[in-house]
Parts: C-alpha cells; structure tokens; sequence
C-alpha cells in the first residue's frame, strides 16, 4: 500500500519497521506498519467485541468517560456529526472506548448511548479490562488515556478521533473537540472508503 499522498491516499501513522524479503529472485525491503492487535471488550449490550467486529471494515476510535466534565461532552456531540454522517454504512463502524470502567458498566454505557440517540451496533461503548484499554490506546492508538488524580475528573485522555483502515493501520488522527477536525474526519473517510473501490 502506497504511503503518499499524491494518488489521493491517506498517510499510514504510527511506528514501523523494514524487514528485507525475495521476491522473483531480487531482494526487496517490505515495510511492516504499526497494526491494531487483537483486542477483547464489553459493548453497551454486554456483547464480547473483538477485532472480528471490524473485519474488512473501516472504524473511527476514541477514549472518554461518561462522568467526564471537561472534553467528552464536546467530544461526543462532535461523534454525533460523524456517525449521522455515515449512519446505516455497513463499511464503517464506531468504537469509543470508557476509560473508567469500574463506573461504565455495560448498563450506564446503554443509557448513555440512549441519551445521545444511538441505537444499533454502528456505534458502540467499550469498557473492560483497565490496563487493557490504557494499553490498547497509548501503545496502539497513540493517544493518552489513563487515570490521573490531578485532572479534573480524575482521569486525563486525547481528545483524539482516530481513523482506522480494514488492515487495521492508524491512517488520521483529529481532533475531535474541533468542528475543523470534525470535518477533516469526515472528509478523509470518504476518501478512505474510496481507496477500497479502486
């Protein structure tokens, strides 16, 4: 896959690594691009959701929690925007991670879709293991999101939406308490969904 941005693809973000291989005889360097491991969650309807979910589709992550007073209100009425703008689109899914599980149960995250309007496995609430989705957003996703007594709260997370690709590679990272990089987002997943149909 092409990283450049002159045929109109988006750039593959995160770390990556060269690893030398033969083909037809000549020897080739193959980059190997920072990939989204498996992952096990809990979803709003206590469904287990791995990376089987988002098998040949493309998705759009965050990380927030439903107590939050500072950015996640922003966030989530910005994800709205997202969401309505690709609602019912089987290539495109939605997983927001709680990073406070111990109070985002499956019930408090049902409700708290509900209250945002959201029905459906489009769009879905993540909470489990605590040290997993930490790891799973700082060493995959590359965004902050652990606990934090100082921050108001008590919890401290990008504010980040992040663009994921059906190989699961980052491919755009925004900022989702922006109506810029609300926009930008929407943009480039058509521009992601496109890459698919040539």
């Amino acid at each position: 896959m092409n990283c450049n941005n002159s045929d109109n693809k988006l750039p593959i973000l995160g770390e990556r690594d060269w690893t030398k291989k033969t083909v037809d005889g000549k020897e080739v360097v193959d980059t190997i691009y920072n990939t989204i491991p498996s992952f096990s969650f809990v979803d709003q309807n206590g469904d287990t959701i791995s990376e089987a979910f988002v098998k040949d589709k493309i998705y759009v992550t965050d990380f927030f929690f439903t107590t939050c007073p500072t950015i996640c209100p922003v966030m989530k009425r910005q994800m709205i925007k997202v969401y309505h703008a690709y609602e019912g689109n089987p290539e495109l899914k939605i997983l927001s991670h709680s990073i406070d599980p111990e109070h985002d149960t499956p019930k408090v995250l049902k409700q708290y879709a509900t209250d945002l309007g959201i029905q459906g496995n489009q769009w879905l609430f993540l909470t489990g293991q605590k040290e997993k989705i930490y790891e799973i957003g700082q060493k995959s996703y590359m965004v902050t999101a652990k606990k934090e007594q100082s921050a108001e709260g008590g919890y401290i997370h990008s504010g980040a939406f992040i663009l994921v690709d059906k190989e699961r590679h980052v491919r755009g990272m925004y900022d989702g308490t922006t109506e810029e990089g609300t926009q930008k987002l929407i943009a480039d997943i058509q521009t992601l969904l496109s890459e698919y149909k040539k």
